[in-house]
């Protein structure tokens, strides 16, 4: 209590600190320490998924294209384009070979750390497999690591069909990619397959950038708009930083059916996301975002949140927030889930690849994306 004393009789003995902040002095202050946040898509694949993410708008977020290829970095939208290894492939791209794609990105080191030095929050896209993507994400993910960055992989795996060399690329990448991401999200491209083999092929490739588009969307505006009960950006660091495998979903009520249903049905729809491939049972670490319009209940979103937990590690450490928004319509509650710290089939099997064959273990099953497709 004597040192309590002698503090307060110090701080009366100064001038007086400000304490009465302005309305504009609150809002400089959450315009700078606002989460610096970058989409990058590298690649042809992480391209086209930027392109996407352009069409529907991320708030909060700027969307990064880096290439090898000039021609095809003229044909995505973003915010900014980064060209890679100007010397070794001369706009060319890489060959799909992953050894000229971490070249490429290595001799425009410089120019990357410079781009991504101040960021809080980076996503990395690409598909797994071809030149660019596979070789400079990996190199990426380590810069992201160094700046402190909070860094989540989304990439997708080949089609089996592309032949074993392309797949035993995919893991190579992924394994690297995996030693310096906080956390990698896996979409399997033959899962699309096994959902809609009749899919015509641009239609196909569009479902991929959908969940990849979602699952970023989703993470970003989580934590750049305000809500009821807030989530912020150490939250999500608290769940992700070091989280392993991830799982990513969203959901929505659709049901006219009792108030209770709605909750449970918004979560559950969230929860199932096959093309995220992940085992949840163990996961140690849950993210849970609640929004619903002016009719949502606080014992809907505890709900939602109590079915997560039931999915989980017992022990689970669960952050969670909700929010209202006037645009939903009343009996409608969405929810977004971020779970990580699960088992990640994909990067364990990395190993046990069988080059010879070609074969990666990959669970069957039908499957059900909560999807419709027309035309």
């Amino acid at each position: 209590m004597d040192k309590l004393k002698d503090k307060i009789d110090a701080v009366k003995g100064k001038p007086k600190a400000k304490t009465n902040y302005k309305e504009e002095d609150l809002i400089e202050l959450l315009e700078k320490a606002q989460a610096r946040i970058r989409v990058v898509g590298c690649g042809g694949g992480g391209c086209n998924t930027i392109n996407r993410m352009s069409e529907v708008g991320i708030i909060g977020a700027e969307t990064y294209a880096i290439n090898t290829d000039a021609q095809d970095l003229l044909k995505v939208a973003a915010d900014r384009k980064v060209l890679i290894g100007r010397k070794l492939t001369r706009g060319l791209g890489s060959g799909s070979d992953p050894t000229v794609g971490e070249a490429a990105a290595r001799e425009s080191l410089d120019e990357l750390i410079e781009t991504f030095a101040d960021s809080d929050l980076i996503f990395i896209t690409c598909g797994m497999g071809g030149g660019t993507g596979t070789g400079a994400a990996p190199i990426i993910a380590e810069i992201a690591s160094e700046v402190k960055a909070l860094t989540i992989g989304v990439v997708t795996l080949p089609f089996t069909v592309e032949g074993r060399t392309r797949m035993e690329h995919a893991l190579q990448g992924l394994a690297r990619l995996r030693k310096n991401a906080d956390t990698v999200i896996v979409i399997p491209n033959d899962k699309i397959l096994e959902i809609a083999p009749d899919l015509p092929l641009n239609t196909a490739f569009k479902v991929a950038d959908e969940v990849l588009t979602n699952a970023v969307k989703g993470i970003t505006e989580m934590v750049t708009k305000p809500g009821l009960i807030n989530l912020d950006f150490a939250d999500l660091r608290t769940i992700l930083h070091n989280g392993g495998a991830a799982m990513i979903g969203l959901g929505e009520s659709r049901s006219e059916k009792a108030s209770d249903s709605w909750a449970l049905e918004a979560v559950e729809n969230a929860l199932t996301s096959p093309l995220l491939d992940v085992d949840i049972s163990g996961a140690n670490r849950a993210l849970v975002n609640v929004v619903g319009g002016t009719d949502m209940t606080l014992r809907e979103a505890e709900m939602i949140v109590e079915a997560v937990s039931a999915k989980i590690n017992p022990n689970a450490h669960i952050i969670w927030g909700a929010m209202i928004d006037e645009n939903i319509p009343r009996n409608q509650i969405q929810a977004m889930v971020v779970i990580a710290g699960g088992r990640f089939p994909y990067l364990d099997n990395v190993e046990e690849f069988d080059a010879e064959k070609g074969e990666l273990k990959v669970p069957k099953g039908p499957l059900d994306l909560g999807i419709e497709f027309t035309g």
